[in-house]
């Protein structure tokens, strides 16, 4: 009972009719259909011919069982026996409404307990539909070879023509595939499809829906297709599957008819990240190249554009969602957020960097890319260039669980809880590093990443809502902190260049670079948008010499800003309450003197602001002077704080 109630409930949803589930870009306007492969048209709208033609060999009774055959079963059965490995046959025991069962409920797999499945559902579809509904339904769900579904769409591709145009040879060879999809594609096997055409019409001929004259005209003329055509756009193929796979897992593989789908892409996005895409790759020339770039509203995480590889038409696998590689340096931020959260400035300390190792492995030493390595660096200096050791260290120092922890809040899972984890060595996916960088610009809230934004059936009611959800995962003042950090990034640090590739406003980001160059990355924001870009090969090898981030994907990135930059405003980040801020020097990070270039530092309450004069630019007499009693007094506490140790 309670299988049946759940297919007479989906037997009863096909009485909605044909018609297409629309989706929307963000502008409200219509953008693609749920099959591009399949375009529902009404009854009246394919050729009478072609009706006769699919119910004369497929089900010459159609019009007088109730969904199963007696007849069509006892004859098929005799013939089963009498004809064993005899080909070629007109009729099977399915009906065309079994046919149809099994197109929209079951699989194909030849087992006794689907036959039944079959027939019952069959039932049920005649007891709920008319016969017009029935093969209104066949006649645009049936599979027709070549990846095409419905006879409107195989008409459009063999005779570019709609299905009430053909002509009684042209509709005979569509019914005639029915039977053999595959193995009689009129593209790779158009004399066996002929051959099963003059079969159709003959078997029409039989049953007095044409005259011999007409079927020996028909045999005359033989049909002329037209050159194979890829079904569908490729342009924005990743986006549009992202969303359709969404929707399915949602609503199953049903396909109603008039639904609105209402997206967040923006369709003018995603031609720019697109073409972004294009020329970053073009520009590389490496052969088997690929990349993926995902665009984020960090405050609504509505996915405003998605790029899944180089070519869609040569590879449908969406790298943007389903690849998982390591990040590289471009995890680094999640370890400077976890400290900045236990109480570490961006001016805070990291001394001993160059006796860096693991607790349990005093051998590993994480190694700069250009061998380089101070003793002592700040934060913010630290980030910006990108500095293994001192990422290592701070991860030990606040401890890889709450790395992990905020990471895990951010969307990062299944992370490993290793020493080499602040250097990337986890695996995550574009989309979700992306997704996970939106706690920056929005304040230290994560906007969790969305595709369909709502869902109306035929009737205009709202059968879906997916709402913002933002969580909290960094306070404010980190968040903004970390921003600052990140700016600092593009404005001195590792992806200084993206300033000499045009990208204007106020940006921040992070490159990332795995070993031996396999995975380059980089993630950049504006207060409009997070955009990440990952390049590599799908089987891990190196993408080059000097193949780090800021030369690949970087790029990348800064072509898609630079593009939208109309559409994305790139305006300033305001500071929370609970900031003050102190003038610092840019290069020793203390108190400047006369001489220090100077910028203006970020602190939160709690923060240690720094008291020392930088020492490393002259200053004034008065400056000098105050530095060496500084000096000698910090000297002489570090000499009697070392007697009370001893």
């Amino acid at each position: 009972m309670w299988w049946m109630s759940r297919y007479a409930i989906a037997v009863h949803r096909l009485t909605r009719g044909v018609g297409d589930t629309v989706f929307y870009a963000a502008d409200g306007q219509p953008w693609f259909r749920l099959d591009e492969q399949r375009h529902d048209v009404a009854l009246s709208e394919i050729a009478p011919d072609l009706q006769k033609a699919v119910v004369a060999v497929e089900d010459r009774r159609f019009y007088s069982h109730p969904g199963v055959d007696p007849i069509g079963i006892a004859r098929a059965t005799i013939r089963a026996v009498r004809d064993v490995g005899r080909r070629g046959r007109l009729e099977g025991a399915s009906t065309l409404t079994q046919q149809l069962a099994r197109t929209l409920f079951l699989s194909n797999v030849r087992t006794p307990g689907r036959k039944a499945k079959e027939a019952a559902i069959a039932v049920m579809i005649e007891a709920q539909l008319t016969k017009k509904q029935i093969l209104e339904l066949y006649l645009n769900r049936i599979y027709l070879s070549a990846g095409v579904y419905g006879v409107e769409t195989m008409s459009e591709h063999l005779f570019r023509k709609p299905a009430n145009a053909v002509t009684l040879p042209e509709a005979a060879l569509i019914a005639g595939l029915i039977r053999a999809p595959s193995a009689l594609s009129p593209w790779s096997n158009y004399e066996g499809a002929l051959e099963r055409s003059r079969l159709v019409l003959a078997q029409m001929r039989d049953q007095k829906l044409i005259t011999k004259e007409q079927e020996d005209a028909a045999n005359r003329v033989p049909p002329r297709i037209q050159p194979y055509r890829q079904p569908g756009d490729a342009r924005a193929g990743w986006a549009k599957e992202y969303l359709r796979q969404q929707f399915r897992a949602e609503f199953g593989g049903d396909h109603p008819p008039d639904w609105q789908v209402h997206t967040g892409f923006r369709r003018s996005l995603q031609d720019a990240a697109e073409r972004a895409m294009a020329t970053g790759l073009d520009r590389l020339r490496r052969p088997g190249l690929e990349g993926a770039l995902v665009a984020i509203d960090p405050q609504t995480g509505d996915i405003l554009a998605m790029v899944g590889g180089s070519n869609y038409l040569r590879s449908t696998f969406n790298r943007a969602a389903r690849s998982k590689r390591q990040p590289g340096s471009a995890f680094k931020p999640f370890v400077f957020a976890a400290a900045l959260e236990r109480g570490y400035s961006p001016v805070s300390i990291l001394s001993n960097l160059s006796r860096v190792a693991a607790p349990d492995n005093p051998e590993w030493n994480p190694q700069n890319a250009h061998g380089e390595q101070p003793d002592r660096m700040t934060l913010r200096a630290a980030l910006l260039e990108s500095n293994n050791a001192a990422a290592a260290d701070l991860q030990q120092e606040v401890g890889t669980r709450a790395v992990i922890r905020l990471a895990g809040d951010a969307g990062l899972s299944d992370l490993p809880d290793v020493p080499s984890l602040a250097l990337g060595t986890g695996l995550v996916s574009p989309l979700d590093l992306t997704a996970a960088y939106t706690i920056f610009p929005s304040g230290g809230e994560v906007a969790r990443p969305r595709g369909i934004i709502s869902v109306f059936d035929a009737s205009g009611s709202q059968v879906l809502d997916r709402s913002v959800t933002r969580e909290r995962i960094i306070s404010e003042p980190v968040a903004f902190q970390m921003t600052s950090m990140l700016r600092d990034v593009i404005e001195r640090g590792t992806a200084a260049a993206a300033r000499t590739l045009g990208v204007r406003g106020i940006v921040a980001g992070k490159t990332g670079t795995t070993d031996d160059y396999r995975d380059a990355w980089f993630v950049g924001f504006s207060r409009s948008v997070v955009v990440g870009v990952w390049v590599g090969f799908d089987q891990p090898s190196p993408i080059g010499r000097d193949a780090y981030g800021a030369r690949v994907a970087l790029p990348i990135w800064a072509d898609f800003m630079r593009r939208t930059a109309r559409e994305l405003p790139a305006g300033d980040f305001p500071a929370p309450s609970g900031i003050t801020t102190e003038e610092l020097c840019s290069v020793s990070y203390l108190k400047p003197v006369e001489g220090c270039p100077t910028y203006l530092e970020y602190f939160k309450e709690g923060d240690k602001i720094p008291s020392a004069l930088c020492t490393i630019h002259r200053g004034t007499l008065k400056q000098r002077a105050t530095r060496a009693i500084e000096g000698f007094f910090r000297g002489l506490g570090s000499k009697i704080a070392g007697i009370f140790r001893r």
